[in-house]
């Protein structure tokens, strides 16, 4: 019988014992890279690529004796031969603490070979001081400019009235929608009962438990209003070396002082993990990368200045837009001649093209329901056909929302300076809890603070802009995005705001596409009081099964 190890490598005693610490196994054909270098295990696999050799003899052969031997690698590959590929495989985690909500947006603006977390405004009261400070930041060229005491009092304010508001906000919310009203899981019946029947003292602090959670949840999701983009973040970032290059060149040719700090700081850390992928960032090459992007930013500012000073400003902008978007009849048979290719038997996509734009509507639709019809929760994503259909919308959200939307990667989103010229939003669970006066206070200022500041310095000014403050950015993405995008967005357990915001982009899609809009299974259009309530009861069952 054919036994497929007779094409495995062999090694000696000793080249075992050299291996291990390295590998994760000598003699099995499926294996772990765990060298501790990182710069040796993105060599490693470069190296592969080009040599008849297997993994584990190149090591033996051209790394074992040469501890330098992948620096040098990545030196002539990276520098000499400018082969940006193989940066791909250096890989970091770094954090960045004590940021800005404009820094980490500028950071996360990059969605190619970087993943992101960052702090929650929802979990994370933004009310404790530290040193005698609230957490924003003081950015260096505000501070230096005449508008400085002014910025100070505005952000101050914005937090101080978060921080006043959040126990009133939740004893307005507990009062709104008593414990009573709820129910919890009773471990003695094994199934939910109404509150005041729990009888075991487990099962009241666990109840208790879910409710203020929920309760201090939905309070902070209603104040995060207040705070204004100055207001200090954390952000960890998992990414490969060629973006984090990428990356660290935008920063440094961005105009805020704070963005190119911390671009120093992240070019020290990464600098000091991964030296080979970063080394281009703030070289001539990457000077010259910041020198075309600054001069092409010059030259369209230029010629917007002068095409739009005409245009006037949209007063009344809507929530969403949908600007762009195809014929229903074309798009369909699009779609329906995509999901068909891939079950083909050699035809041509021009003749299943042909084929599909004969069928009967109703024939069509088949097609397009079965591609998703077996679809029973959102992970179940569907295919790739589903990208053949791209749709924009045009948004004039707060900027809260825009914070988490900007987080979907595989879209197209263009977005202006942050401002005050939008107006904002006001929830009116503040006004029945008697709040909106100190809000409006905050905006009011803010407003001022900005308007003086944005005269003479437009990108410093954005710190002071509160996240109630409306926001235009426009996104374009594909049918398979948009699917993701509003199941996600529109669970249960999200922020009422931009649950909207994807309800509504989900009805725009049906109102022009309804066949499609079927596919999209799990939107969920009902509207919640208390958003984090069943997500809250599942997670606390979960702890008591792990406890």
């Amino acid at each position: 019988m054919f036994d497929s190890r007779v094409f495995l490598d062999s090694f000696t005693e000793e080249e075992e014992i050299e291996l291990k610490g390295h590998f994760s196994n000598a003699d099995r054909a499926v294996f772990a890279i765990i060298t501790p270098r990182q710069v040796d295990r993105g060599a490693l696999m470069s190296r592969y690529s080009r040599t008849d050799k297997t993994m584990r003899r190149v090591f033996l052969d051209e790394f074992a004796k040469n501890p330098n031997r992948g620096e040098e690698f990545y030196r002539r590959v990276l520098l000499e031969y400018g082969d940006d590929s193989v940066a791909e495989l250096g890989e970091a985690q770094v954090a960045v603490e004590g940021i800005s909500n404009i820094a980490a947006k500028k950071i996360e603006d990059r969605r190619i070979g970087l993943s992101y977390l960052e702090k929650s405004s929802r979990y994370v009261a933004f009310d404790q001081k530290v040193g005698g400070y609230y957490r924003y930041v003081r950015e260096e060229g505000v501070m230096a400019s005449p508008h400085a005491d002014r910025y100070v009092e505005a952000c101050d304010l914005s937090f101080d009235a978060y921080s006043r508001s959040i126990q009133p906000m939740q004893s307005f919310l507990k009062e709104r929608e008593p414990i009573e009203r709820f129910s919890f899981f009773d471990s003695d019946l094994q199934k939910e009962a109404p509150f005041g029947q729990l009888k075991s003292s487990k099962d009241v602090k666990a109840a208790e438990r879910i409710y203020n959670v929920t309760i201090k949840a939905k309070a902070l999701d209603l104040l995060r209003g207040l705070l204004p983009a100055s207001t200090m973040t954390n952000v960890g970032i998992t990414g490969n070396g060629r973006a984090f290059e990428y990356m660290l060149t935008l920063m440094y040719g961005s105009k805020l002082k704070e963005i190119r700090s911390v671009a120093d700081q992240l070019f020290s850390e990464l600098n000091a993990v991964i030296p080979s992928f970063v080394r281009r960032a703030n070289d001539r090459y990457g000077q010259a990368l910041q020198e075309y992007v600054s001069k092409t930013e010059g030259a369209v500012s230029r010629l917007a200045k002068g095409y739009l000073s005409g245009v006037p400003p949209d007063n009344k902008p809507e929530l969403v837009r949908l600007l762009e978007f195809e014929d229903a009849f074309q798009a369909e048979v699009k779609v329906a001649s995509a999901i068909l290719y891939e079950q083909a038997q050699g035809q041509s996509l021009y003749r299943i093209t042909n084929c599909v734009m004969s069928m009967p509507t109703e024939e069509r639709h088949k097609v397009i329901r079965a591609y998703t019809d077996f679809r029973t929760n959102r992970r179940h994503r569907p295919g790739r056909a589903f990208e053949m259909v791209d749709y924009t919308f045009e948004l004039f959200t707060n900027f809260g929302i825009f914070r988490d939307l900007h987080r979907h990667r595989v879209l197209t989103m263009e977005r202006q300076l942050l401002s005050t010229r939008h107006g904002y939003d006001l929830p009116q669970e503040l006004i029945d809890a008697g709040l909106n006066k100190d809000f409006a206070d905050c905006m009011d200022l803010a407003k001022q603070a900005y308007e003086k500041m944005a005269r003479t310095m437009p990108e410093e000014a954005q710190y002071v802009v509160n996240f109630a403050y409306r926001y235009p950015y426009f996104v374009r993405m594909n049918l398979r995005e948009a699917c993701h995008m509003i199941e996600l967005r529109t669970a249960p357990q999200g922020h009422p705001d931009y649950r909207l915001v994807c309800q509504k982009m989900y009805s725009e899609i049906k109102r022009v596409h309804p066949a499609f809009s079927e596919g999209i299974r799990f939107a969920d259009m009902n509207r919640y009081q208390l958003e984090r309530f069943d997500s809250e009861k599942k997670t606390e069952k979960k702890r008591q099964q792990v406890g």
